[in-house]
C-alpha cells in the first residue's frame, strides 16, 4: 500500500511555514523540511529556516543535519523521506512534506526514480569534456534539448548539478518522456501549491530580504567564510549567500548586493511557479484572496476528500 503524503508547497516568501504549523497542528502531523539550502548546519537567516522557538512543538524532519562542506543529493533526500516517512507513521502521525525546492518533491511524487540512476562514468567522462569544451553554456544547451523543464529548477551555473541532471535524463528517456505526472509507486501524495498574486508576492519577497538582512545576514555570511566556504561549496550557491560572498570579494557595494538578493529571488519565486504548474494533480490556494483560516480550512477540506476518494475498499 502507498505510504500517504500531505505535499505543502509554494513559491519562496509566500507562506508556507506559518501555515504548515496549522495544518500540522490541525492534521496530527509532522513536517519534513523540502528545502535544498535548509537541510545545512549554520546556514539559518538566509534559507528562512524556522527557529525551535516558532515550531509551537510540532517536530520538524530534515533541517540542519548537512555539513555546510559535503554535497547533498536529490536521491540522498529521497532516501531520508523514506526514513523520516517511516518514523512519523510509526507514531500514527501524518507526514507533510513543506517546501519549494522542485526536483526534491519531484522525486517524492513520481515515478522517476533518482537514488537508482547509476553512476555511468563513461556517460560522466563524456560530459566532462563537453564542459571542458564548451563551459557550463554546453551541458545547458544538452539538457534544454533533452527536457528543458529541468533547467526551471536547477542552478545553471553548477557543472555538477547540471551533469548529474543529464545524467538522469539520458539513462531514463522513457520515463522523463512521460512528463511530470507519472504517479510514484511508494506515495499516494496530496499536493497543495499556495500561491499570491504577483505584485503582493514580489513584495512580500522584498520585505523578506530586508528582515534577513537587520537578523543579521551578511554576519552569517562573513562568518561561514571565516570558516573556510567559498563560492564552489554546494551550499555557499544559495540565494542571499552566493551575492553577500561577491560583496565581501568587493566585486558589489552593499545596495547593489541587496538589490541583487531581491531581484534573484523574485526569479526564483517565478521559475518555481512555472514548475508548479505542471503538475497536473496540484490544489491551489492564493493566500491573497483568502484569509489564514479559510485557507487552512479549504486544504483540510481537499486532504479529507483525498483521503476518502483513495482509502482501500475491504472486500
Amino acid at each position: 500500500m502507498k505510504k500517504k503524503i500531505l505535499i505543502l508547497t509554494g513559491p519562496t516568501g509566500v507562506g508556507k511555514s506559518h501555515l504548515s504549523i496549522d495544518l500540522a497542528k490541525s492534521l496530527n502531523g509532522e513536517i519534513i523540511s523540502a528545502d535544498s539550502m535548509q537541510i545545512y548546519k549554520d546556514f539559518n537567516i538566509g534559507t528562512g529556516k524556522i527557529r525551535p522557538d516558532e515550531t509551537e512543538d510540532i517536530p520538524h524532519y530534515g533541517l540542519s543535519h548537512v555539513d555546510p562542506f559535503a554535497e547533498y543529493s536529490v536521491a540522498e533526500f529521497s532516501k531520508d523521506v523514506e526514513s523520516y516517512v517511516e518514523r512519523i507513521e510509526k507514531k500514527g502521525k501524518l507526514p507533510i512534506l513543506v517546501g519549494g525546492t522542485g526536483l526534491y518533491l519531484h522525486s517524492i511524487m513520481c515515478q522517476l526514480d533518482f537514488f537508482k540512476t547509476k553512476k555511468d562514468k563513461p556517460l560522466r567522462q563524456d560530459l566532462k569534456n563537453i564542459y571542458q569544451e564548451k563551459g557550463n553554456q554546453g551541458l545547458v544547451d544538452l539538457l534544454k534539448d533533452l527536457n528543458p523543464s529541468k533547467l526551471d529548477n536547477i542552478d545553471e551555473k553548477n557543472p555538477q548539478r547540471l551533469m548529474r541532471a543529464l545524467e538522469i535524463e539520458i539513462q531514463n528517456p522513457n520515463q522523463a518522456s512521460t512528463g511530470l505526472n507519472v504517479e510514484s509507486l511508494s506515495y499516494d501524495p496530496c499536493l497543495i501549491i499556495l500561491d499570491r498574486n504577483r505584485e503582493e508576492l514580489y513584495e512580500r519577497i522584498n520585505q523578506r530580504v530586508d528582515g534577513m538582512i537587520q537578523e543579521g545576514l551578511f554576519d552569517e555570511v562573513k562568518s561561514l567564510i571565516d570558516s573556510g566556504l567559498n563560492e564552489k561549496n554546494q551550499a555557499m550557491k544559495a540565494i542571499g549567500y552566493k551575492e553577500i560572498y561577491q560583496y565581501f570579494l568587493g566585486h558589489t557595494n552593499y545596495e547593489e548586493t541587496v538589490d541583487l538578493i531581491k531581484r534573484n529571488s523574485r526569479r526564483y519565486a517565478k521559475r518555481q511557479l512555472t514548475w508548479f504548474r505542471r503538475y497536473e494533480k496540484g490544489f491551489w490556494v492564493n493566500l491573497s484572496n483568502t484569509s489564514q483560516k479559510d485557507a487552512l480550512d479549504q486544504i483540510i477540506l481537499h486532504w479529507r476528500k483525498h483521503e476518502q476518494r483513495n482509502r482501500p475498499v475491504n472486500r
